[in-house]
């Protein structure tokens, strides 16, 4: 959107909120992320477009039109430009401040900030700020996560080929054992949309990503599966493959939500 006015958008950056799709900073699963941002979890989803306007002030657009958005994201991701602006009428909601970081700001317009609560334009509502990652916590291990999914050769070499998968009833670690049971609870009784997702991998595997109170796990169907907890501040657990986390993990992508492109 081209700022003309204070009421007009600098359009900084752009990111999807969709069941199978979303900063999973904001939450374990789609509902959960959508809460945050005051959202009703619609199956459709939304685009989240990032700017400033004229006075400088944050404001977060949450459109209904995913595919004008996932558009111009594949466009900048390609280094191209692409007009972000979505109509009024696709407008879902206009709420103050930003719940990501985003290391840009517009030039020519005052430094990024907060707006002024206002009733009548926002609801007085509180401007949205990320959430804390300086401590461990679900946010931080929800980041690790994506970091090992993006990075997934560099944290595999750091394992042995002979890690044995972790059996329920065997684990040395209660907290393991818990996570793989609710894992598995996941492919009986569908947990809420975005805690199972699943997206492109290198050949024909996929890399599976699943979430849970105080835990994330990232597996790639053709080999093992890492965990982070919550109670355990920074680390990273291997699950090798054994006997049985092939057919899980096949289960899990069977029942997980892809993108759709």
């Amino acid at each position: 959107m081209a700022a003309e006015d204070d009421d007009a958008l600098f359009v900084l950056t752009a990111v999807l909120l969709t069941p199978a799709q979303f900063p999973s900073v904001l939450g374990d699963d789609y509902p959960e992320a959508c809460a945050r941002l005051g959202l009703e979890p619609y199956a459709e989803g939304y685009g989240l477009v990032l700017g400033q306007d004229g006075s400088g002030a944050r404001w977060t657009v949450a459109t209904d039109d995913v595919t004008l958005v996932a558009c111009a994201i594949a466009a900048w991701d390609c280094g191209m430009e692409y007009d972000l602006s979505p109509s009024d009428r696709s407008v879902a909601a206009a709420l103050p401040g930003w719940p990501l970081n985003v290391a840009v700001s517009a030039p020519g317009v005052p430094a990024p900030h907060d707006p002024a609560p206002d009733p009548e334009v926002d609801g007085g509502r509180a401007a949205l700020v990320p959430p804390d990652t300086e401590q461990w916590g679900p946010a931080q291990r929800r980041l690790g996560a994506d970091e090992i999914a993006l990075q997934w050769a560099v944290w595999r070499e750091q394992v042995d080929d002979d890690v044995d998968f972790v059996e329920a009833g065997e684990s040395p670690n209660p907290s393991v054992k818990r996570v793989l049971e609710e894992v598995r609870e996941y492919v009986h009784t569908p947990p809420p949309p975005g805690r199972v997702r699943s997206a492109f991998a290198s050949g024909e595997a996929r890399t599976l990503r699943a979430d849970g109170p105080g835990w994330s796990m990232v597996a790639r169907t053709d080999d093992i599966a890492f965990l982070l907890l919550d109670d355990e501040p920074g680390e990273v657990l291997p699950v090798g493959r054994g006997a049985e986390l092939p057919g899980l993990l096949e289960a899990l992508d069977g029942m997980a939500l892809r993108p759709a492109a």
